[in-house]
C-alpha cells in the first residue's frame, strides 16, 4: 500500500500489478485505505464493478469463494493506459460509410468501445470537415485523458469529407433536421446505444435535433456556437443583401469568425480562408450552407416539453458572431442541466483557439456527468484562482446560479453538484 502511495503523491495511474495485489489485500482486511485507492484509480463506476466482486468474496485468499470469484474478478479488470509520448501518433481512425434514406454519410472512428461509456459523437459546422473543426482539440495534449477513456465517431456531413466528389447540378441536400435522421443509422452500423455529442454551429443544431428526437441515446451535449432559432424576415434580408456585395466564402468565414478576426487577418484567419476559397467541394459546402440557413426553429421552452433532457455545455467565445443566440437559447434550456461556458480572447471557434480551455471545461463536464472521477486535472487549474457567487430564487425553488468570473489566464471552473446552472466567463 505504501508503495500505491508513492504513485498517489504524483497524481499517477497505480500499476496493474499493484492493484492485484490490494484486492487480493482487501479479502484479508476489508481496510478502507484499500478502498480509497480504489477509487483513486478506478473511479467510481469501476471501482463499484471490482469492489461488488471483492465483498462476496470470503476472507482469506486461498479460500474456495476467493477462487471461484477469480474469474469475475478478471473481466473487470482495467487495461492500464499510457498517455501518447511526444511526437507518437494516435491510434489509427478506421473510416465508413453508411447508406441512410437520406444518401450516403461518412464517419471516422477513433479507438475502441469502453464498457458502459457512451462514445463521442462530433458533428461540424459549415465550411469545415470534422478535421479542420475538432483535431486541433482531440490532437491537444490535455485532451489525450480523455479519448483514452471513449470512442470517438466523428462525423462528416453529406458532401463535405476529404476527396467528396461535387454533387450533380440540381442535387437535393439534405435539411438539417435530415442529417439528424442519419445519425441513428450510423449508431446501428456501430451497434452503439448512446453518445455525448459535441458540435460546432449547424452541427450543434443537429446534434440538438437528435436530441430531442432520441433523448434517450443521448448522455450529455456540448453544444459550441449553437442557433436554435430559425432565420426571420430580416435576417433573410439581410443575408441576400450580404450575398450581393461578397462572395461565398466570405459570408462562410463571417458565419465562423467574428468581424475583429477577420479585420486581424491573423494566420488562423488567413488558413481558414485558404481552406475555405480553395476548397474543391465549394458547391457542396454550399449547400450545406443553404440547409443551415433554411432550419427550423428548435422551440426550446424552458419547463415546457421540448427542451433537452440530458446535460448541456454551452460554449461560445468572446465577441463571437452566435453570442446573443447562445445565450438566448441558455434562457430556454433546464438551467439544473445547462452550463453556459462564455470564453475570452477565443473568437468565433473557442476549439480552434482556446482548445486547452475547452478541454478542461470539458473534462469538468464529464466529471459531473461520473466519468473520469480520478482524472488529474490539466497544469492551468493548480494556480488558477476563482471568485463564486450564489443566489436562492426567489420562488422557493432553491435553484441557484453560480458566476464565476475569470481572467484569460487564471480562473477555473468548478464541477458543481446537479441543480446548478454555472455561468462561466474564461
Amino acid at each position: 500500500m505504501y508503495v500505491c502511495m508513492y504513485f498517489v503523491s504524483y497524481r499517477r495511474p497505480i500499476p496493474n500489478t499493484l492493484m492485484y495485489n490490494l484486492e487480493v489485500n482487501f479479502r484479508k482486511s476489508r481496510s478502507l485505505l484499500i478502498v480509497s485507492l480504489l477509487f483513486y484509480n478506478y473511479g467510481l463506476t469501476r471501482s463499484q464493478e471490482v469492489l461488488s466482486v471483492l465483498v462476496k468474496t470470503p476472507r482469506g485468499a486461498d479460500s474456495p469463494g476467493a477462487q471461484a470469484t477469480m474469474a469475475e474478478l478478471q473481466e473487470v479488470q482495467i487495461t492500464e493506459e499510457k498517455p501518447l509520448l511526444p511526437g507518437q501518433t494516435p491510434q489509427a481512425a478506421k473510416t465508413h460509410s453508411v447508406e441512410t434514406p437520406y444518401g450516403s454519410v461518412t464517419f471516422t472512428v477513433y479507438g475502441t468501445p469502453k464498457p458502459k461509456r457512451p462514445a463521442i459523437l462530433t458533428y461540424h459546422d459549415v465550411g469545415l470537415n470534422y478535421k479542420s473543426c475538432f483535431q486541433p482539440l482531440f490532437q491537444f495534449g490535455d485532451m489525450q485523458e480523455i479519448i483514452q477513456n471513449f470512442v470517438r465517431v466523428h462525423v462528416d456531413a453529406p458532401g463535405m469529407e476529404e476527396g467528396a466528389p461535387v454533387f450533380p447540378l440540381g442535387y437535393q441536400y439534405p435539411s438539417l433536421d435530415q442529417l439528424a435522421d442519419m445519425i441513428p443509422c450510423i449508431l446501428q452500423y456501430l451497434n452503439f446505444s448512446t453518445i455525448i455529442g459535441v458540435g460546432v454551429g449547424a452541427g450543434a443544431y443537429v446534434l440538438s435535433r437528435y436530441a430531442l428526437n432520441h433523448p434517450d441515446t443521448v448522455e450529455g451535449l456540448v453544444l459550441i456556437n449553437i442557433d436554435p432559432n430559425a432565420k426571420g424576415w430580416m435576417d433573410w434580408a439581410a443575408h441576400k443583401l450580404t450575398g450581393l456585395t461578397s462572395s461565398r466564402s466570405e459570408m462562410i468565414l463571417g458565419h465562423l469568425f467574428s468581424q475583429e478576426e477577420l479585420s486581424g487577418n491573423s494566420e488562423l484567419i488567413q488558413k481558414y480562408r485558404n481552406i475555405i476559397t480553395n476548397a474543391p467541394n465549394l458547391d457542396n459546402i454550399e449547400l450545406y450552407w443553404n440547409s443551415y440557413n433554411n432550419r427550423r426553429d428548435l422551440n426550446f421552452e424552458r419547463g415546457g416539453d421540448i427542451t433537452l433532457k440530458c446535460p448541456v455545455m454551452l460554449v461560445v467565445g468572446d465577441q463571437a458572431p452566435h453570442e446573443d443566440a447562445v445565450v438566448e437559447c441558455n434562457s430556454k434550456l433546464d438551467p439544473t442541466q445547462t452550463s453556459f461556458l462564455k470564453m475570452a480572447d477565443s473568437g468565433g471557434q473557442p476549439q480552434l483557439t482556446q482548445p486547452g480551455k475547452l478541454t478542461e471545461a470539458f473534462k469538468y463536464f464529464l466529471q459531473g456527468m461520473g466519468y473520469m472521477a480520478s482524472s488529474c486535472m490539466t497544469r492551468l487549474s493548480r494556480s488558477r484562482t476563482a471568485s463564486l457567487t450564489s443566489a436562492a430564487s426567489i420562488d422557493g425553488s432553491r435553484s441557484r446560479s453560480r458566476t464565476l468570473s475569470q481572467s484569460s489566464e487564471s480562473g477555473t471552473l468548478p464541477s458543481g453538484p446537479p441543480g446548478h446552472t454555472m455561468e462561466v466567463s474564461c
